[in-house]
């Protein structure tokens, strides 16, 4: 049974400079990571929801799926495309991130998406989910974006959806140059994928980490269009 396993997201860069400016850094950094850790939690489930997708698309199937409070995950599939699998878990959460994003700039239905991710998240921890912390994440996660969705203004849901979408695409080419490039040594999909596949790790992973750019870069022009709604300076 194909094994992946999406290595610890290490996005706490912000949080790290934070600590280091600041007065009181231990608080600080406490308090940074704590109103981080919902993000985080979201883009480790669209790495993992991305590589169960594309077992399925491919005709395999998804054994059991899992994130955890060390912002890491995995999901044990039968059956697929091993290397359409393997590659879609960082380069699917990105295009998800693009399309939350893309999305709530571009249209006016943040309450059904924002509600729409929050019963994802609820029917992959029913079908899928084994282990109580990834319970406890996607429960809880799942639930609140669907009261957000059900209780909070047009306005806010949609500043959380860019959020969310941003963090994404923020998250994902960090995540990717230090977990397959600075170190190379890791068990990441790019380690896998060379070991087999073929090429190596910093190969795979620097493919990735451009195309990273080339979606974010299409993104933010496609998002600073005319049709968007985000105005950046006065309008005419």
């Amino acid at each position: 049974m194909p094994r992946f396993i999406a290595v610890p997201t290490h996005a706490d860069l912000p949080a790290r400079a934070l600590a280091a400016s600041g007065d009181h850094p231990d608080r600080l950094r406490a308090v940074v990571h704590a109103s981080l850790l919902p993000l985080k939690f979201l883009v480790v489930f669209f790495h993992e929801l991305s590589h169960a997708l594309m077992a399925i698309a491919t005709g395999g199937s998804v054994e059991s799926f899992s994130v955890n409070f060390q912002q890491g995950g995995e999901v044990w599939t039968r059956g697929g495309s091993r290397f359409l699998t393997l590659t879609a878990g960082y380069l699917g959460s990105l295009l998800i991130g693009a399309g939350v994003l893309l999305a709530a700039l571009h249209s006016r239905m943040d309450r059904a998406i924002l509600g729409g991710i929050g019963v994802l998240m609820l029917a992959v921890l029913v079908l899928y989910v084994r282990d109580l912390a990834a319970i406890v994440i996607c429960g809880l996660t799942g639930a609140a974006l669907i009261a957000a969705s059900r209780y909070l203004r047009e306005g806010a849901c949609d500043l959380i959806l860019r959020v969310i979408g941003l963090s994404s695409l923020i998250y994902v080419p960090y995540d990717i140059w230090d977990d397959t490039i600075r170190r190379a040594d890791l068990g990441s999909d790019a380690r896998m994928l060379a070991e087999e596949i073929g090429g190596t790790t910093m190969i795979w992973g620097g493919l990735w980490f451009l195309l990273s750019l080339a979606v974010i870069a299409w993104c933010l022009s496609r998002g600073l269009g005319r049709d968007s709604n985000l105005h950046l300076g006065p309008r005419r």
